[in-house]
């Protein structure tokens, strides 16, 4: 059952990191850690206490723990059916032994995938090339903007304080660097990639401009990268997203290269009708990143506003029968504007800035039709997809998906007509008037009604008095 990599980790350090999962997940909420854990071990307790003092500072303040690391040996998620935790060779044995465990895999250790390139900027006034490209607006004109749906969202945070982000978070969770939930945690970004992929999925309309693809739709966003136990830390984020009733789920994150160790994670996603939206990674052609590279994920790669697919999108192809081509699809990733902490705006680069345009078209679909699927869902974003010519198959395989066509597919009708506007015409302010009461640039209502008695010049008439001299005399 214990591949290889198990192995190699025992004999090198005396203990490993395995991910559990569960035979049976209806079971795994009855079951509590204290039964769990005497197959498992609490290593190196010097190391142990530096983290509890380095989460406790990552999170900026004092956190109660109902109990120190040293005496936490496995930690149960039990929205996703899995228990991660160290063993030794002795304990990995008993874990095999134990007839509630189905399969047990080395832990993974995954990584943010970062922007390419950010540039601050002024966003200008109306929807984003993005947004345009994969016919977005059409959906918000029959009423469609992700109303009612929730968006899991695991990076490295969400400022909450940003004006493009008011009322868009339904919740926050900061997982400190131990993989515990700090109590009453503010919305905050530890980065500025968390916020700028936050913005993508759900942004509200702003004066600078419309980036979110769903922007009625609420985000359940968890801080669980970069730093500390990686994977306790997005384990967690992953079942809590699940606990808040999250239907999409935005990760921006991987492993470099293949392994089949977060399978089982994306398996348990799955299985909860999550449906997994993961970025392919930003390290080229012949490469991606895991589980962005699985067959039951909708992995996303990246094309520029002239539909080429940029050098740094990653493209990779495996021996599986069933998507043997990573990315499934490919989404508006380069220029891309969005929200930064501090108010600001960037533009970034990105695989990591394709897959938020997706998880907000999935929640504008499952506005329109709440009782799909992942499955259904994931199939109607794919058939929706076209792929241009001059695009590469092995670089887009689908290609790009289209609003509307999704929506048909997987409501099996037709959108219907426009039902308010994309982008409501704003309201001008009232200019600043003079100390005589009038406009700077109006006049009074009594000289505009004067003016508006007067008859017409002819266009000749103006023209010539503009030619002849004034036979005044100049102020």
């Amino acid at each position: 059952m214990a591949g290889s990599s198990l192995e190699d980790t025992l004999a090198a350090i005396g203990y490993v990191k395995v991910i559990v999962t569960m035979k049976d997940r209806a079971a795994v909420a009855a079951t509590s850690e204290t039964a769990m854990q005497d197959h498992f071990i609490a290593p190196d307790t010097a190391q142990t206490q530096s983290l509890v003092a380095a989460a406790t500072r990552s999170a900026g303040r004092q956190i109660r723990r109902a109990e120190s690391l040293a005496e936490r040996r496995v930690r149960i998620y039990p929205n996703l059916g899995l228990a991660v935790g160290s063993v030794d060779a002795s304990g990995l044995v008993s874990l095999q032994a134990d007839p509630q465990v189905g399969k047990v895999d080395k832990a993974p250790e995954i990584s943010l995938i970062k922007p390419v390139e950010a540039r601050p900027i002024k966003t200008g006034v109306g929807p984003t090339w993005g947004i345009k490209r994969l016919n977005v607006e059409r959906l918000w004109q029959a009423g469609f903007t992700g109303q009612g749906v929730v968006v899991g969202h695991l990076d490295t945070g969400v400022d909450g304080k940003h004006p493009a982000l008011a009322g868009a978070i339904k919740k926050f969770a900061e997982f400190d660097l131990a993989g515990d939930q700090v109590p009453n945690a503010p919305a905050r970004d530890s980065g500025v990639h968390g916020t700028h992929t936050a913005g993508t999925i759900v942004g509200r309309p702003v004066s600078k401009g419309r980036f979110g693809v769903a922007p009625e739709a609420q985000l359940a966003s968890a801080m669980v990268i970069e730093g500390g136990q990686v994977i306790e830390r997005i384990l967690a984020g992953m079942d809590w997203v699940i606990g808040e009733g999250a239907r999409v789920l935005s990760m921006s994150l991987g492993l470099r290269g293949f392994t089949p160790a977060f399978q089982t994670v994306i398996d348990a996603l799955r299985a909860a009708n999550v449906l997994p939206v993961i970025a392919s990674g930003n390290e080229g052609p012949r490469t991606s990143r895991s589980p962005g590279n699985y067959a039951n994920v909708l992995s996303i790669g990246a094309i520029d506003v002239h539909d080429v697919v940029p050098d740094f999108s990653s493209s990779q192809s495996f021996n599986r029968a069933i998507s043997p081509l990573c990315p499934a699809i490919v989404a508006p990733g380069v220029a891309i504007t969005s929200c930064v902490p501090g108010k600001k705006y960037e533009t970034m680069n990105g695989t990591s800035m394709a897959t938020p345009h997706v998880a907000g078209l999935a929640a504008l679909l499952l506005q329109a039709r709440p009782t799909a699927t992942a499955d259904q869902l994931e199939a109607a974003i794919i058939g929706s997809c076209a792929r241009p010519e001059a695009m590469e198959e092995a670089r887009a395989n689908h290609g790009v998906p289209d609003a509307v066509r999704a929506y048909e597919l997987l409501t099996g009708s037709q959108l219907p007509a426009a039902q308010v506007s994309v982008a409501p015409r704003r309201r001008t302010p009232a200019k600043k008037r003079s100390a005589r009461g009038r406009s700077s640039s109006h006049p009074p209502r009594s000289v505009a009604k004067k003016m508006a008695r007067r008859p017409k010049v002819a266009a000749s008439r103006r023209t010539a008095r503009k030619k002849s001299p004034s036979k005044r005399r100049p102020a």
